[in-house]
Parts: C-alpha cells; sequence; structure tokens
C-alpha cells in the first residue's frame, strides 16, 4: 500500500511517515500543497494524507482541485481546527475523514486502514481471506489452515496487497510502487527475494502464490 502525506510540518511529517512505513506502507512526503498536487495526480495512491496549512497551495483547496480532476484517492485532512464547522468545510471539500491535532498515531494508521478497506471494496471489513489463508488486519495476525504465521513487516505489506488483489495479475513494478519507495531502481530483485520468503511461509501446504512468467504473481487457491 503507497501512501501520500502533504504536510510542510517537518516533526509532524516525520512522525506520521516514519510510523506508516514501520507499519508497512510505502510512503511519499512533500511539504507544499502545489507539490502534492503534481504527485496524487502522476501517481497512483491507495491513501494521502493532508494538513490545511500549507505554503503555495492550501490543503482544502488542494483536495478541491484533486477531486473536480478526477483523482479519487481517499484523504484524511489534518487540521488543528477543531469546530464543526471547520470538520464540515474538510468534508465539503473533497475529504474521506478529518483528523484534528494533535493525534494519536494508533487512531490515524485506523482511519488509513479503514479507508483503504472502503475503497477496495474488501468483503470483511477487518479481515481477508483466500483459501484458508486468513490476515487480521486489527491484530496484524496471519494463520494458515488455523496455525500462526509470522511475517516481517514488508511481508505483511506484499501479502496484504496481493491478498486485496486476489485472483488478479500484479506486476513488480506494481509491488515496488505500492511496496516501497521510488528511490529503488526498477531492476533491482528485491521483489523476487520478497515473493520467495513469503511464498517460503506461507505455501507449505497446497500453493497460493503462483507465478506468472513473463508478467508478475496472482494470489489464488489452488
Amino acid at each position: 500500500m503507497r501512501i501520500l502525506v502533504v504536510e510542510d510540518d517537518a516533526k509532524i511529517a516525520s512522525f506520521v511517515v516514519n510510523g506508516l512505513k514501520q507499519s508497512g506502507f510505502a510512503v511519499d512526503r512533500c511539504a507544499d500543497g502545489e507539490e502534492g498536487h503534481l504527485l496524487a495526480t502522476t501517481t497512483s495512491y491507495d491513501a494521502a494524507i493532508v494538513d490545511v496549512m500549507l505554503p503555495k497551495l492550501d490543503g482544502l483547496t488542494l483536495v478541491q482541485k484533486l477531486r473536480k480532476g478526477g483523482v479519487r484517492v481517499p484523504v484524511i485532512i489534518l487540521s488543528a481546527k477543531a469546530s464543526v464547522d471547520d470538520r464540515v468545510k474538510g468534508l465539503q471539500a473533497g475529504g474521506d475523514d478529518y483528523l484534528t491535532k494533535p493525534f494519536a498515531f494508533s487512531e490515524l494508521l485506523a482511519r488509513v486502514q479503514a479507508l483503504i478497506r472502503r475503497a477496495t471494496n474488501a468483503a470483511e471489513p477487518t479481515r481477508l481471506t483466500v483459501g484458508d489463508l486468513q490476515l487480521d488486519l486489527l491484530t496484524r495476525e496471519v494463520t494458515r489452515a488455523g496455525e500462526k504465521i509470522d511475517l516481517q513487516a514488508r511481508e505483511f505489506a506484499l501479502l496484504e496487497y496481493l491478498m486485496r488483489h486476489a485472483g488478479r495479475a500484479v506486476t513488480k513494478t506494481m509491488i515496488l510502487e505500492h511496496i516501497w519507495d521510488y528511490s529503488f531502481d526498477p531492476q533491482t530483485n528485491v521483489v523476487d527475494v520478497l515473493v520467495h520468503r513469503l511464498r517460503h511461509k506461507i505455501d507449505k501446504g497446497k500453493q497460493l502464490l503462483h507465478t506468472i512468467r513473463g508478467v508478475g504473481y496472482v494470489l489464488k487457491p489452488a
């Protein structure tokens, strides 16, 4: 999952970005509304976190421009303003959620996960299931046939991405964009290595993670 953070306060941005990365997300961060608009219109994101008070282009205007341009990425608006009128303005501008500062990262993370679940039309709001493989989005527990599987953060992120696209082929480029930052060389073999590690952990019975030669990978019941 790939998240865009548009926040000019370096301390808050670092707090949010580091927390998201530790939770397995790939994150792009910029400090002004104009760059935020450029990134959001040229890159595919699963969600965006946008501060209201931004240089060059304020957050509400940024969201309005995105919506007018047909960009439907789910947006959480951050603001120090907590009045009902301010929250209404944020939602009317096109925001999907509104969070006032200061906030706990755990709440921000829960809201991001909820927006992604709604946007991807996940049938089960807290759990993803493919065959006998289950992933709990709240406890971050993974089991297959009832047996717990311990995954590292990046492995969990890859599995979540594959399960959200179960039955559909995903390319290495798609995985790089959603699981890593763009600083990675597209020719790197990190995707192959990560897929190999994940397959070793989840495919001890019937194979679920399949390679499609020349295309990428697909997660589906055998």
